[in-house]
């Protein structure tokens, strides 16, 4: 059944339901689903569906694994490439869990949304962030500029063919970089249909190919390192998950190897997602937050957290890839992605399913935790279908 938070009746008092935003710690007010306009039982099946789906990462296993247990699951799910042992650590995740906001009110929660979880590409999301802040303070002065202008941190990026990737092509995964990050070579990463698929195809061209490839995020993260000359947890933590009001509970964990020394300081170079491990570990309640984040365009009550210059780029299609904006914002361009919801509507989605669901229409966000992808936009629909204004 759906669980209602007791009141915070201070909090409830002294906010509109257009402008709530949770306060720091765990007191985040609630409302019922009719004080938010929804029908209570349609909100519900929608829960239930999310529940009966819980993900299956090795389907064909199913029975004789635990489908949790990611040590397994996720080594099993990539195994098909060259490459593949994971690097970093990886958990046994919760049962599906998930959470529905709207105006700022928790309206419906299920499972244990505290649980700290690995988050996988969404992940991106927040690497994603931590360049839309060094935009904002002209450390980048332009998505436009070369990323070897800025940052000379490996032979690779000296390679001739990578000299003219720009911010904006490795953010919008359009960058065609070539090179090995922390041991997995950019051809090993996705192939294709044979695991030297991508090898023989030789190095795409810059800027023209979308594709979806960890190495290039870690690349970028590797660069960003640099700009930032500090762990990227560290500024993460300052400027977007203090000032949000997230809990201390999340973690960026690197690989093993993914260390780097700048300036005399050794420091870890987190990865933009989990695929061989590692990625960020987060509960429901901090993704939660950071929808919220989305939702209001980059801004925090009345403190600008990433500049909604920053957020408008974010949500512009790829050329190459209209259903996707700067990493990791999945787009609803043409209603492809989620039929049911306006064509504005956008998530951060990770493997898994880890998905942050922001409709701007009704003022929503929801997270949604370890369902079915192919299930996704059939619980949208049923979220939608249980708002009745």
């Amino acid at each position: 059944m759906i669980r209602y938070i007791a009141f915070a009746a201070l909090l409830a008092t002294s906010a509109q339901a257009a402008d709530y935003l949770p306060p720091p710690g765990d007191a985040w007010a609630t409302h019922t689903p009719a004080q938010e306009g929804f029908d209570a039982a349609k909100l519900q099946a929608a829960i239930d569906f999310a529940v009966a789906h819980e993900t299956k990462l090795s389907p064909e296993l199913d029975g004789v694994i635990d489908q949790r247990d990611q040590r397994i699951t996720i080594p099993l799910q990539f195994a098909k490439e060259p490459f593949s042992s994971p690097i970093g650590p990886l958990t046994v995740h919760a049962p599906a869990n998930g959470i529905v906001i709207r105006h700022g009110y928790i309206v419906a929660e299920w499972g244990d949304v505290h649980k700290v979880d690995m988050t996988h590409s969404a992940t991106k999301t927040f690497l994603s962030s931590v360049a839309g802040v060094a935009f904002d303070k002209h450390m980048i002065r332009s998505v436009n500029d070369r990323v070897i202008d800025c940052v000379q941190p490996t032979p690779d990026f000296m390679l001739p063919h990578n000299r003219p990737i720009t911010w904006d092509e490795m953010l919008r995964q359009t960058s065609g970089w070539v090179g090995t990050m922390w041991g997995k070579p950019w051809w090993a990463d996705r192939p294709g249909e044979h695991s030297w698929t991508e090898l023989a195809k030789g190095p795409p061209p810059v800027g023209k190919e979308w594709k979806y490839s960890d190495v290039r995020v870690n690349a970028l993260a590797l660069a960003l390192t640099y700009i930032w000359k500090r762990p990227l947890p560290e500024v993460l933590k300052q400027y977007v998950m203090d000032p949000i009001g997230a809990s201390d509970t999340w973690h960026w964990e690197n690989y093993d190897n993914a260390w780097v020394t700048i300036g005399g300081q050794r420091m870890p170079v987190p990865p933009g997602g989990g695929h061989w491990g590692g990625g960020m570990f987060i509960n429901a309640r901090d993704l939660g937050r950071m929808g919220l984040l989305g939702l209001n365009n980059g801004k925090w009550g009345s403190k600008q957290i990433l500049s909604a210059r920053w957020v408008k780029m974010a949500r512009t299609p790829t050329a190459q890839e209209p259903d996707y904006g700067y990493m990791n914002w999945f787009l609803n361009t043409g209603q492809k992605m989620f039929p049911a919801a306006r064509a504005d509507s956008v998530a951060f989605i990770g493997n898994g399913d880890n998905i942050v669901f922001i409709d701007y229409e009704h003022d929503m966000v929801a997270v949604i935790r370890w369902i079915d992808d192919k299930q996704k936009a059939e619980f949208v629909r049923l979220l939608e279908n249980a708002l009745r204004h």
